[in-house]
């Protein structure tokens, strides 16, 4: 008899437990697929970014978004539907980008932020990707005759708030036992207005941005940009956690771009690269073998459809850092085998 209750009581909690995973599975795989799922039934992207700064997004005379992060939101378009234009954006600050993404408003935030550990287990989000590897670093008048930041002691530095600028420069403050004081904006145009009006002493944001701030100084050469940086600032692609399947498009994409870049694929030469390639690798990458599309639930020429629109990573680092834009090396963003940081995953 006993032995009998203990074959049934295990039985039961075999079952409960096999009900119990599926359960967990099915409401994950559920979960996993609502940021994707949304996204077509309304059938437009929507995608936060720079509420403006030139490089990174900002709106021309016209009202149209350019910039890197911008493209990246036209290649995520692309790979869903086809199209790069089924995108809206929106323009956040540092304060509330965060917030906004949190809240679902956006679907995907690609707004020169850095990942960092607090966004990833307090605020909940996922980093998807690091597209851009920067530091710290300050943008001061020559006039200062600064060589390194220690030499701001005293100085007033403008900078954005609800960024990580105001921690690192209270570390950066205790570290050295020195005082570099500093006025928050909101918005960035706010902060370079009042850099430029003399209300501070210069400029500080990751290094990105320091070479779209000095852009848009009257006389851009009265302006240094320091060579020291005080910070890593990783920046990428934010997504919200328990979305597996959008995370994980969100970063192919940028292993796509990178990947494409490597194997000498650009905007000019896919179609022919596609017709005629008998590489494997590129091959898989625009959609010829295997079905990585569909294993994201995309069509399989979902990097083609994106390298078509906005050409490999380098394509569009050049477009808008390049020497025809603000002229800032690529640095760290160079491909690893150059000697940097970023390192495309392999499609096998």
């Amino acid at each position: 008899m006993i032995s009998r209750l203990v074959r049934k009581a295990a039985l039961f909690a075999v079952a409960a437990g096999s009900f119990g995973i599926a359960a967990i599975a099915g409401f994950g795989d559920a979960n996993a697929q609502a940021t994707v799922a949304a996204i077509k039934q309304r059938g437009q992207l929507v995608c936060g970014v720079d509420s403006g700064i030139p490089g990174f997004a900002y709106q021309d005379a016209t009202g149209k978004w350019i910039g890197f992060d911008v493209d990246y939101c036209r290649a995520l378009s692309a790979a869903i539907f086809g199209d790069p234009e089924k995108v809206k954006y929106v323009g956040t600050t540092a304060k509330v980008r965060f917030t906004v993404l949190q809240s679902g408003e956006i679907d995907v935030l690609i707004r020169d932020s850095t990942l960092t550990f607090t966004r990833n287990t307090d605020l909940k989000l996922q980093g998807a990707a690091v597209n851009f590897y920067a530091g710290q670093g300050f943008m001061v008048k020559k006039s200062l005759n600064a060589k390194n930041v220690k030499d701001l002691n005293g100085a007033t530095i403008c900078m954005v708030t609800g960024a990580t600028l105001e921690l690192n420069i209270a570390d950066f403050n205790r570290a050295n036992n020195v005082n570099i004081g500093s006025l928050l904006f909101e918005r960035t145009e706010e902060a370079f207005a009042a850099t430029e009006s003399g209300r501070c002493d210069g400029y500080t944001d990751d290094t990105g941005s320091l070479a779209a701030a000095r852009s848009t100084m009257k006389v851009p050469g009265d302006w240094d940009i320091l060579a020291q940086v005080i910070s890593k600032e990783p920046l990428g692609i934010h997504t919200r956690q328990g979305d597996e399947n959008w995370t994980n498009i969100c970063k192919w994409m940028h292993y796509a771009l990178l990947n494409a870049e490597e194997t000498g694929v650009t905007m000019a030469n896919l179609d022919q690269m596609t017709k005629t390639s008998t590489d494997p690798f590129v091959r898989r990458l625009v959609g010829e073998e295997g079905d990585f599309g569909k294993l994201l639930g995309l069509d399989n020429k979902w990097a083609y459809n994106a390298i078509k629109v906005v050409g490999n990573y380098a394509d569009i680092y050049d477009r808008h850092f390049g020497p025809k834009a603000l002229g800032l090396p690529r640095g760290a963003n160079e491909q690893w085998y150059k000697g940097g940081l970023q390192y495309g995953l392999p499609f096998r």
